[in-house]
């Protein structure tokens, strides 16, 4: 569905965290994975492997199929949790949730694409996590079978320009989609501490909408010794994101300014001081730009100011943006993209974003953009 006001988001899935090192007390374990390919054909290969961080993937385990399609490879989980692939001949991509122990069973088509053009189907039974995978994405498939429709329904209905028609698919998917989280929120209390009841939170709740869900699961992640490792992880950015409550006092930090300047968000204590996460890269933020100069220009000599975080990796593009786009305030970058450390400490997971802090430096609203941004500051410091 088209979407008038969108944000960048960070690559949507589970977000798989890159470590330095697996705490010892967790102990490995292996598991087994045996099926059969309906569509397979002697010799074809099956690959096990293990996702890692930036779509990676790292080969356990290979065998061939047999002459009545089926198979075995076997692997070791060695953090508590992790995701694993099966490939079948190049075909058929299949996800595993693996905690270690299991003894899985895969009945997969072997195509990438069934007679009517949709994806080829894979049952995957012995564990718990599957289970509600399963359940998880049948969901999402009714969902994007419906969005599909309306995909259609609304270009026609624009190119008609029939406002009425728009509205009606709006609506529609805005119930659609609230009836979907309501789902998934009810099957999340029966998953427990496992793997999927991670990959369900990090994919489908929001720290602006269910914070306290998001609290309570992290608690309970805490309990479990040993703690998985990609629980540690998601432990840790959940106290992130309650700590950037409103009301909260704002995580400090020094960046180097496109001068290679130091600059510490300190610095600008006793102003009413916005931090806007943005970058060259983001149309949304480039869009909203104009509004954000213009809030400058009108609020900058009564005590506002502003530090753009920039979430580029190139250099000039950076320095090319603040240039165009007449951006006249403190700026700081790491040049890092998404794996900046003060983006990831604020909790940004989509930009733009904006925290608004006081003169002492707490944090008295977020994301607030457009006229919601100037009611707020007019209220604050008075209209000019």
């Amino acid at each position: 569905m088209k979407e008038y006001f969108k944000r960048c988001l960070l690559a949507f899935g589970f977000s798989i965290v890159s470590l330095l090192s697996v705490a010892q007390e967790i102990t490995p374990k292996e598991f087994t994975v045996t099926g059969k390919v309906k569509n397979g054909v002697k010799g074809e290969k099956i690959i096990l492997s293990r996702s890692g961080a930036n779509g990676s993937s790292v080969k356990l385990d290979s065998t061939q199929l047999s002459g009545d399609g089926s198979f075995t490879v076997k692997g070791t989980e060695k953090e508590r949790g992790s995701f694993f692939l099966i490939n079948v001949a190049d075909r058929q991509k299949v996800v595993l949730l693996v905690e270690g122990g299991e003894n899985f069973n895969v009945i997969a088509d072997g195509v990438a694409k069934d007679s009517k053009g949709k994806n080829g189907k894979a049952e995957v039974t012995g564990s718990k996590n599957m289970e509600y995978y399963a359940k998880i994405d049948q969901l999402m498939q009714g969902f994007a079978a419906k969005v599909t429709v309306w995909n259609e329904e609304y270009a026609a209905a624009e190119e008609k320009k029939d406002t009425k028609k728009i509205q009606e698919i709006q609506q529609s998917f805005a119930a659609a989609d609230k009836e979907r989280l309501e789902v998934i929120k009810k099957l999340l209390p029966e998953m427990g501490t496992s793997l999927v009841a991670l990959f369900t939170a990090n994919n489908f709740l929001s720290p602006e909408d269910d914070l306290e869900i998001l609290k309570k699961l992290a608690e309970d992640y805490s309990q479990v010794q040993p703690t998985p490792v990609l629980a540690k992880s998601f432990i840790g950015q959940v106290k992130r994101m309650a700590g950037l409550a409103v009301g909260e006092q704002a995580p400090d930090f020094t960046l180097n300014d496109p001068q290679g300047n130091k600059i510490a968000l300190s610095s600008l204590r006793g102003k009413f001081v916005l931090i806007d996460f943005w970058a060259s890269w983001c149309g949304p933020c480039r869009m909203e730009n104009p509004n954000v100069v213009r809030m400058y220009d009108k609020f900058k000599d009564k005590g506002f100011s502003i530090y753009g975080v920039s979430l580029d990796d190139n250099e000039k593009a950076w320095k090319t943006a603040i240039e165009r786009d007449n951006l006249k305030w403190n700026h700081g970058s790491e040049l890092k993209k998404w794996n900046s450390g003060v983006a990831q400490a604020y909790g940004v997971n989509a930009i733009p974003a904006t925290f608004l802090l006081d003169k002492d430096g707490k944090i008295i609203a977020k994301n607030l953009r457009g006229p919601a941004l100037e009611t707020k500051l007019t209220e604050l410091l008075g209209a000019q």
